[in-house]
């Protein structure tokens, strides 16, 4: 009865860290795409639709919660999940390589962009701390699809660092090259997420 307990205590953790991770990342999802299209900056609009990303898998891991206690179809929609997170994310990575280059070679600098530099400040806070967080009970539940969106979310911390040392560049530097420079970094970073989710692969494997 005790583990009974302390398993629906953990699954009920994780709806709410599912939760916020769906609201912080609409949140911020809206203010990179909007602060990334006033200025003209690619990094940023990637860095915004990789949150929108991350709420789709937000969504699923909800609902692969809310049927933790059927085993059967538990595993089967850990792998559904990973699929669809997988798509999404290999539909992002031409996108966001396309636009890259397309900014460095037409040789369009983007505006600097005071809103993106503290949305990056703020993610590579908040991400390390909600990854470590969903670690724990992926542990506790032995999900791997949890344990995936938790890879996915410190993934989100890397892309704060690369969009914050692009933004930071231009701004002081006027380098207008280190934003397009910054979003194709992101792009086999972004790809190889792609790739796992399809072949049902995470760090738990």
């Amino acid at each position: 009865m005790e583990l009974a307990l302390g398993r629906d205590a953990m699954v009920q953790r994780g709806r709410r860290l599912e939760y916020f991770t769906v609201a912080w990342n609409s949140l911020e999802g809206i203010v990179a795409v909007l602060a990334g299209v006033f200025a003209g900056s690619i990094s940023l609009v990637g860095f915004g639709v990789d949150s929108f990303i991350e709420v789709t898998s937000g969504a699923a891991l909800l609902w692969r919660l809310s049927l933790d206690a059927e085993t059967q179809q538990r595993e089967r929609i850990e792998k559904l999940t990973l699929k669809m997170v997988g798509v999404c994310f290999l539909a992002l990575a031409p996108y966001v390589g396309y636009e890259a280059v397309s900014t460095l070679v037409g040789k369009r600098a983007p505006e600097h962009s005071l809103p993106g530099i503290i949305l990056a400040c703020v993610s590579l806070v908040v991400m390390p701390l909600l990854s470590r967080a969903k670690r724990r009970v992926a542990v506790h539940l032995k999900s791997a699809a949890l344990n995936a969106d938790a890879k996915q979310t410190e993934f989100c911390t890397y892309l704060s660092a690369i969009l914050l040392g692009g933004l930071l560049l231009n701004a002081a530097l006027n380098l207008w090259w280190a934003d397009p420079v910054a979003a194709l970094i992101m792009v086999p970073i972004i790809a190889k997420e792609g790739i796992d989710g399809l072949r049902g692969e995470t760090c738990c494997d």
